[in-house]
């Protein structure tokens, strides 16, 4: 069995795998525009975040009704538990939904049908995470967050995802005080194709307690230094920063000296479906390739879980953590 994690990092968009994507395409008479799934999973090959974001984009006019999202959701909750993962923090897009029409209801309604009975379908403990595309309006985040506000009692946080360059995270400093207000978690992406700069302005405009990716921290030394003071996490994805050209190869990947520096790393899979493995298939690559010892890969482990939103059942986040020290490589 693998060594328990918690999935912080984590676009239920980005688990739609081609064999599903047809199944729900014969559903809702949707034609996409590929003969079939070898030739869907030809065209995952990718040159930046732009490339992948086209297809991910193109690829969700298959998901319709709450049993799309259920079973989408229900197909990665077992992946990840065969994996190891005992604990998922699910980003969703619901920008994306909306703009086809869509509704906000149909969307977290279908997620929570598997996420409600996640833990005792597959052992996986669950929170969901709603994102704003950071290349939409500041308005359009605004009139999202008020549209999720029937749902509230299921949705632990806010987060910032899509095309990075050029939207810096000061763009949506309102929505982040309104999330902020109504008690809601906030994390973001920042420092993947980003400057590290923005990876400040994460943390100094919207508050985020996590960074997504902060990959380009380690270009600013100063703000190395502040992540380890602060103990900020970032929710790492190698495989991913590979397929996405962040890095050129895993072999080259920073995450051994991150952790050499005192920072809090977690690794996770992203878009798994797209970018070829899940949680459990990100610890193997970076230990097999990076050379991580059984200690590194302990210490991603636990700060998985110290890095996830738990604070309201601190027994639960005490349990993973001892199952986590008890593992035997």
């Amino acid at each position: 069995m693998p060594i328990p994690k918690a999935e912080l990092h984590l676009h239920i968009e980005g688990t739609l795998e081609p064999e599903l994507a047809f199944e729900l395409a014969a559903r809702n008479g949707v034609t996409l525009p590929y003969p079939d799934t070898a030739a869907l999973r030809e065209a995952y090959a990718f040159d930046d975040l732009q490339s992948f974001l086209d297809l991910y984009y193109g690829l969700m006019a298959v998901l319709r009704t709450e049993r799309d999202f259920e079973d989408l959701a229900d197909a990665y909750l077992a992946r990840a538990a065969a994996q190891g993962v005992r604990h998922a923090e699910i980003f969703f897009d619901p920008q994306a939904h909306l703009a086809r029409g869509v509704a906000m209801g149909t969307v977290v309604e279908g997620l929570w049908r598997a996420l409600g009975r996640s833990e005792a379908t597959h052992g996986v403990s669950t929170r969901l995470i709603l994102c704003f595309l950071r290349d939409e309006s500041a308005d359009s985040a605004a009139r999202t967050l008020a549209a999720a506000g029937p749902y509230l009692d299921r949705i632990t946080g806010v987060g910032l995802d899509s095309a990075e360059v050029g939207h810096p995270p000061a763009k949506f400093r309102a929505v982040y005080e309104a999330a902020a207000a109504l008690g809601l978690r906030r994390v973001a992406h920042a420092g993947e194709e980003g400057p590290p700069e923005y990876v400040t302005e994460a943390l100094d405009v919207l508050g985020v307690e996590r960074v997504d990716h902060g990959l380009r921290s380690v270009e600013d030394p100063a703000l190395v230094a502040r992540l380890v003071r602060e103990r900020i996490p970032l929710t790492l994805c190698p495989l991913s920063n590979v397929r996405l050209r962040t890095v050129d190869t895993l072999a080259d990947h920073p995450l051994p000296a991150m952790l050499e520096a005192g920072l809090m790393c977690t690794v996770n899979s992203d878009d798994p479906a797209y970018f070829g493995g899940y949680a459990g298939d990100n610890f193997d690559a970076v230990r097999s390739v990076l050379g991580l010892t059984e200690e590194s890969v302990r210490e991603l482990a636990r700060n998985s879980f110290v890095a996830a939103f738990l604070d309201d059942d601190e027994e639960r986040r005490a349990r993973y953590l001892a199952e986590v020290d008890a593992y035997v490589f």
